[in-house]
């Protein structure tokens, strides 16, 4: 008799447990479906149109934004990147024009080393 008694308790609860929880299903359910319909309705009204005090808001918030800035600090990066620009034009130069006179130098020792010893003698002879 007492398992009967337990066994109808647990079928009493699970079952208000189930009924519980289907309640809350259906009360949020309700819910999320007031949100939606509320927020559509909201969208219909005034789509993305902000009002005076917003505008207004927004405005001030730019201007004090812009006064902000660093300007002079601005200016002076930028004219020191455009320094930056032109000194590696230079240095590339003058790294080209001692490519070139690395070349030619060792042009001439080939050319000197590579003569036979009969016409290096001549030329030393010569000057």
């Amino acid at each position: 008799m007492e398992n009967q008694q337990q066994s109808r308790r647990l079928r009493f609860s699970f079952r208000n447990a189930t009924i519980l929880v289907c309640f809350f299903n259906v009360v949020t359910f309700l819910l999320l479906l007031q949100g939606f319909l509320s927020a559509l309705s909201n969208k219909k009204s005034s789509p993305n149109q902000p009002d005076a005090a917003q505008l207004r808001y927004i405005m001030e918030s730019e201007e004090i934004r812009r006064s902000m800035e660093p300007v002079e600090l601005i200016k002076r990066v930028r004219e020191i990147e455009e320094e930056a620009y032109t000194e590696p034009e230079q240095l590339q130069q003058k790294t080209s024009k001692q490519a070139s006179a690395v070349d030619l130098s060792k042009r001439l020792k080939f050319i000197r080393a590579s003569g036979d010893p009969n016409s290096q003698k001549g030329d030393y002879l010569r000057t």
